[in-house]
């Protein structure tokens, strides 16, 4: 077959799960997904909100995440009053309740935002080696991220909003051919 096709890069196709994964967000100030992949297969994903069994975000469950749409309280303020878990840190979590732990190692993690300080020690601590992402987060440490070795990679969103426009072509269209 002499067509060239275009398909996502590996690092672009797992951001589109991160991306879907953000979809299932329960907080009302920012939506976040992340996903742990290993040797290119997916192990965990994860969305930020509330625990489970607690109110949704959006229902009012997070005080601060309310505080903060009311304008009371900055972006990165009062975090440690925020109920809602990071989408890295129920990644992280997922793998914990599957019993993924020692799979994660040299693992990589994609995320819509880049990781916050505590997401970021969770990362270092499981053995993440490279973070990809969408956007800067104002709480991180890049200085702790690279002191620990980890390859931190930005995409272009334009690459990324180019392949959910080709989701979006009609059904009957060759989606992969250039």
């Amino acid at each position: 077959m002499d067509k060239a096709f275009d398909r996502p890069t590996w690092d672009e196709y797992f951001m589109l799960q991160a991306e879907l994964a953000k979809l299932r967000s329960n907080c009302i100030t920012r939506q976040v997904g992340a996903v742990i992949v290993r040797n290119n297969r997916q192990i965990a994903t994860g969305y930020n909100g509330t625990p489970p069994g607690v109110k949704n975000c959006f229902e009012g469950g997070c005080k601060r995440c309310q505080m903060r749409m009311e304008g009371k309280i900055a972006s990165g303020e009062g975090l440690d009053r925020c109920l809602c878990n990071h989408a890295e840190a129920n990644a992280i979590m997922h793998c914990a309740i599957l019993g993924v732990g020692s799979g994660t190692k040299d693992s990589t993690l994609y995320t819509t935002f880049i990781t916050c300080l505590e997401c970021s020690k969770m990362a270092i601590t499981i053995g993440i080696k490279k973070i990809v992402c969408l956007g800067n987060y104002p709480e991180t440490d890049y200085d702790l991220l690279r002191q620990a070795g980890l390859e931190i990679v930005i995409l272009d969103k334009k690459r990324i909003n180019r392949w959910i426009q080709v989701l979006l072509e009609e059904p009957n269209s060759n989606l992969t051919p250039k």
